[in-house]
């Protein structure tokens, strides 16, 4: 399935909402976006919204990793909500939960944001 990303920016937070599968046919062009969107607007925070995503494979995870990469100079944090069960176990397997913080929907992660 093609993926399909909304983006929009509050403040120094990017929310990325993806649709679909996040592998190696669909990173390319969502590598260049976020990259150029991070460095405009001078992003700290990435919240990424996985609800919709059917599959992911290592090039998703590569592409999380390296987003937590960009922003972690800047002391910022990467957000994952709203997981369905395969995404949050390839999660698990993967490690990502140790450098991603997770919660259950957007409105927790936006409340995790401003308690910081």
């Amino acid at each position: 399935m093609k993926l399909n990303v909304q983006m929009s920016v509050r403040g120094s937070t990017l929310i990325m909402r993806l649709k679909g599968d996040l592998d190696q046919s669909s990173i390319d062009s969502l590598k260049r976006k976020s990259i150029d969107i991070i460095d405009k607007y001078y992003i700290k925070n990435i919240v990424f919204n996985l609800e919709q995503v059917q599959f992911m494979d290592s090039s998703g995870i590569g592409f999380i990793i390296g987003r937590f990469a960009q922003i972690k100079h800047r002391r910022g944090r990467v957000i994952i909500c709203s997981m369905n069960s395969l995404i949050e176990r390839i999660f698990n397997l993967s490690g990502l939960k140790r450098i991603c913080s997770v919660v259950d929907n957007e409105e927790q992660a936006t409340r995790l944001l401003e308690v910081a």
